[in-house]
C-alpha cells in the first residue's frame, strides 16, 4: 500500500515579535503622550549599542531599553521633562550627547548621542457637531493632517459613514450640547448640524460655560448669524461674547459644493491655527 505524504496540524501561526514598531504604532493610536528615544551613537565604553530604542509616557518607560543603569535614568528624566513641557506644535525633537563620566556620573569614559522625539505632544483637537455631507468633507480633508478629530451626532448613520481612523473619534449622542463640558480647552469648535435649531443649544451651553475656545465656528450664512445672534442674546449671552463666533465659517473661496466648502473651512481652520500658535506664550514665558 502507498502512503502518501503525512500533513501534521502545527496549529495557527506563530504571532510575529511585538517589538518596538508595534508598541510605537500602539502609542501613536492611542493619543497617549509619549517620547520615543534612539541610541544613535557611541564612542568608546557605553552600556548598549548604537540603535536601541526605548519609548517613555509620562508615567516612565514603557517599552526597550538604550542600555540600563545611569544613562537609560537620565534618558528617561529627559524624556518625561520633554513631556511635561508646553509645545506649539504636535511634536518636538532633540539631539543630546552626552560625556558618560563629565554628563551622567559614570566611571567609564565614553560617549553616547541620544535622539529623543516626542509624539502625541500637545496635539491640534478638532471638534465638530455635526456628521452630514459637509462635515464629512470637512473631516476626510482633516484627517491627513496632524490632528485629533472628534465628531458628535445623534445619527448612529450618519456617524457609520464615516472613515475609520485611530485620529477620528465619534461619538454617538441624543443630547449634544451635554457633551460641551467635556471638550478640551484648546478645541477648535465646529457647529455643522442639521440647522440652526439644533447648533442653538450646542451654542447656549458653550457661552453659559463661559468657553473660550481658540476658534468657534458656525456654518450657515449671514442671514442665519443674525438669527442665531438674537435667539442667544434672549437666552442672556451678550454681544461682546457672540463676537468670538464665526458665522459663516471658512475662506472667501470656491462654491458651495460640499468638497469646496470643506477646502475652504480646512485652510480656516490652519490659519486660524497657526496665528494661535504664535501668539501662545513661549515654555520659558518669553512673547
Amino acid at each position: 500500500m502507498i502512503v502518501g505524504p503525512v500533513l501534521v496540524d502545527a496549529g495557527p501561526p506563530m504571532p510575529a515579535p511585538h517589538g518596538f514598531i508595534e508598541r510605537l504604532a500602539e502609542l501613536a493610536a492611542s493619543g497617549e503622550p509619549f517620547t520615543s528615544v534612539t541610541l544613535v551613537e557611541t564612542v568608546g565604553s557605553t552600556p548598549s549599542d548604537a540603535g536601541s530604542k526605548m519609548l517613555v509616557t509620562a508615567a516612565g518607560l514603557v517599552h526597550g531599553t538604550v542600555g540600563g543603569g545611569r544613562v537609560e535614568a537620565k534618558a528617561i528624566e529627559q524624556a518625561q521633562a520633554m513631556l511635561a513641557k508646553p509645545t506649539s506644535g504636535s511634536s518636538t525633537s532633540m539631539l543630546v550627547e552626552w560625556n558618560l563620566q563629565r554628563d551622567v556620573g559614570m566611571t567609564c569614559g565614553g560617549m553616547v548621542k541620544l535622539f529623543f522625539e516626542t509624539y502625541n505632544h500637545s496635539p491640534w483637537q478638532i471638534v465638530l457637531f455635526g456628521a452630514g455631507h459637509v462635515a464629512a468633507a470637512v473631516i476626510h480633508c482633516l484627517l491627513p493632517l496632524e490632528c485629533r478629530i472628534t465628531c458628535i451626532d445623534p445619527r448612529h448613520e450618519w456617524l457609520a459613514r464615516l472613515p475609520e481612523h485611530p485620529r477620528l473619534t465619534k461619538v454617538l449622542s441624543d443630547d449634544t450640547a451635554a457633551q460641551v463640558a467635556a471638550l478640551p480647552a484648546d478645541a477648535f469648535v465646529l457647529c455643522m448640524t442639521m440647522g440652526h435649531r439644533t447648533d442653538r443649544p450646542i451654542l447656549e451651553e458653550i457661552f453659559r460655560q463661559r468657553r473660550e475656545f481658540p476658534y468657534l465656528g458656525v456654518i450657515g450664512s449671514k442671514a442665519k448669524r443674525k438669527v442665531l445672534e438674537r435667539e442667544l442674546q434672549s437666552a442672556g449671552v451678550t454681544k461682546d461674547s457672540l463676537a468670538a463666533m464665526r458665522c459663516p465659517i471658512g475662506l472667501e473661496l470656491g462654491s458651495n459644493l460640499p468638497g469646496e466648502i470643506a477646502v475652504s473651512v480646512a485652510a480656516q481652520l490652519i490659519q486660524e491655527r497657526d496665528a494661535w500658535r504664535n501668539k501662545k506664550p513661549s515654555p520659558c514665558g518669553e512673547g
